[in-house]
């Protein structure tokens, strides 16, 4: 740092300023910083954009080279976490889907073929956050009506649900059933995913079916922290939501 702050003709404390989001960088020092460090002709652009307007709009996706890179973050920040909580009102949690339920999904979806092999690969690419050496620890609160929604076929709903209970089983895993009846809650807003890190702030993260959107202020993320708050009040526990899995499991076993 002390090399980069001499070639940047500035003291190795405001580098540890603007690194630590202590200080903003105006946006030549932005460019300058990127040129040393090798940073790329359009990270420069877009990055010096922001120092010239860090009180506009959060970056917002839409349109797919946009939503490569918003996917390539996503990807970056779960590889990176420590926790991950999502709360998933209407489908499974991409991190817990089987290649098939998340093929249902996209085919019904009307993702070009083309391109679904690739997109499931790369939804089962996310599972490496909680099953590497060093797992995030997962919370997942998933609606009730989840269970008993029909994605591909019964088989594929039946393996999906198996999944989820092996997943449960796994230490560093947490499966909480969001009951139907429980009244309002801010899952029903809209699912979420809130990130976690041990030496950073937690990063919100909203998705729908065009765009994606990475909340990080402190305000955001506290707004998001309280709703989660309120979703756990109206959760079952983890040992009742394995439960109820079990006992849908068993009806469409017995059904089919």
């Amino acid at each position: 740092m002390r090399q980069l702050a001499t070639q940047l003709e500035t003291s190795h404390a405001t580098v540890s300023r603007w690194e630590n989001g202590q200080r903003a960088p105006k946006p030549e020092e932005v460019t300058a910083y990127l040129a040393k460090v090798g940073g790329s002709a359009g990270q420069r652009e877009q990055l010096a954009e922001l120092a010239r307007n860090p009180e506009g709009a959060h970056w917002l996706s839409v349109g797919m080279p946009e939503q490569h890179r918003q996917l390539a973050a996503l990807l970056e920040i779960e590889r990176e976490s420590t926790r991950l909580i999502t709360v998933s009102p209407l489908l499974i949690p991409g991190l817990l889907q089987t290649a098939e339920y998340a093929r249902g999904i996209m085919t019904a979806g009307g993702v070009p073929t083309s391109e679904i092999d690739t997109r499931v690969a790369v939804r089962l690419g996310r599972r490496d956050a909680i099953n590497r050496k060093d797992p995030a620890q997962l919370r997942a609160f998933i609606g009730e009506a989840v269970l008993n929604q029909l994605i591909g076929s019964p088989e594929i709903m039946l393996d999906q649900l198996r999944e989820l209970l092996k997943y449960a089983d796994q230490a560093n895993v947490e499966i909480r059933v969001i009951p139907a009846r429980c009244g309002w809650h801010p899952g029903l807003e809209g699912p979420f995913d809130l990130v976690g890190f041990d030496d950073r702030t937690s990063v919100v993260h909203l998705e729908n079916r065009v765009s994606g959107l990475f909340l990080h202020e402190l305000d955001e993320v506290k707004a998001y922290e309280s709703a989660l708050d309120r979703v756990q009040e109206v959760a079952m526990s983890p040992e009742g939501s394995v439960e109820l899995i079990a006992d849908v499991i068993n009806r469409m076993e017995t059904t089919s």
